[in-house]
């Protein structure tokens, strides 16, 4: 195998379908802008601004279940969005379950990910309802696509019809799935709770305590294995300022259409390997990878950023080989 990959720890495929969060890092989408954003693009080669000079974006948001408009800045991680959501209402920011663009609906299509364009309109939604279930495990799969807010909450983002969880009526699209037989799962990633759930052995019941997203009564509909409906409103523009967890704001060009067809194949690759469909995950393999120049020094990479997914090494090679592939032009 021509990867010299024998140091690295082998691992199963995530056995429990799951689809990665919200990032810890946002990117910024450029076009338009709401009243009082601003954003101005830093010439090659020069350092990042003092953080005096950068750029001031501000945004404004609402809670889904119906409030108030408020404005939202100052923050460089979704963490601190959320930090700022609750300001803003005043609420905790452990209420914040998740954020959705554009739409106050349970729209899992409309989640806030790693990119928020300044037009884009923030509806957050918060903690309602508690519950615990029990549920018996039938079947290996429970039918469900797990995914996270990156700060900390894990929640249910698509149930597949016909599945064990389609059948518990009280489970919906948009819970967060606080414990498992009694393990506080508070804090978890997704893959973390997917794992757990695939463990959990088949013919036996199992306690799910979940929270239900607050709904104003208008929202209050049939619950959908989608989790939503469709908006026509959608970012303008694709420069993007990236706000990481570290380090300062950084503003970059346009996405390539070397970097466009390599996130799609990745993308497709991880919902072969391992039943996950992220493109946020996909993009931060593919940035990994553009620079690197042996299959080694990307698989060590991986491994710095992202090895608590413990990628197996055949997944790691083709990634390698689909990164290759639309840099030579082979789309």
């Amino acid at each position: 195998m021509p990867l010299g990959l024998g140091r690295r720890k082998k691992a199963s495929p995530l056995m429990e379908e799951e689809d990665g969060g919200e990032r810890s890092a946002l990117s910024v989408s450029q076009g338009g802008g709401m009243p009082g954003s601003s954003l101005s693009p830093v010439p090659p080669g020069l350092p990042p601004p003092a953080p005096a000079l950068r750029p001031r974006l501000v945004f404004h948001a609402q809670l889904a279940h119906g409030s108030p408009t408020g404005r939202i800045e100052g923050f460089s991680n979704v963490k601190e969005l959320y930090g700022k959501i609750a300001e803003a209402f005043h609420i905790t920011a452990g209420d914040v379950m998740f954020c959705t663009l554009n739409t106050h609906r349970l729209d899992m299509e409309k989640l806030l990910g790693g990119q928020i364009g300044l037009e884009d309109f923030i509806f957050a939604h918060i903690r309602g309802q508690k519950k615990e279930l029990e549920v018996y495990k039938s079947e290996d799969s429970l039918g469900l696509t797990i995914t996270d807010n990156g700060a900390g909450y894990a929640f249910i983002k698509r149930i597949k019809e016909g599945s064990v969880i389609h059948r518990m009526q009280l489970i919906s699209v948009g819970d967060m799935i606080e414990a498992i037989n009694g393990k506080n799962l508070i804090g978890s990633r997704h893959f973390e709770v997917a794992k757990i759930l695939k463990e959990l052995p088949r013919g036996r019941n199992f306690t799910l305590k979940l929270c239900e997203p607050l709904k104003a009564f208008e929202m209050i509909a049939p619950r959908s294995g989608l989790g939503g409906v469709n908006s026509s409103m959608s970012p303008s523009g694709r420069g993007t300022l990236r706000l990481r967890s570290k380090g300062p704001p950084t503003v970059e060009e346009l996405v390539s259409v070397i970097e466009e067809k390599a996130v799609k194949k990745v993308d497709d690759l991880l919902e072969s390997y391992m039943g996950i469909r992220d493109s946020e995950l996909a993009g931060t393999m593919v940035e990994l990878g553009l620079d690197k120049q042996n299959p080694d020094d990307f698989s060590q990479a991986l491994d710095r950023t992202l090895g608590d997914f413990a990628f197996p090494d055949e997944f790691v090679f083709d990634v390698w080989g689909a990164i290759g592939d639309a840099k030579a032009g082979r789309y």
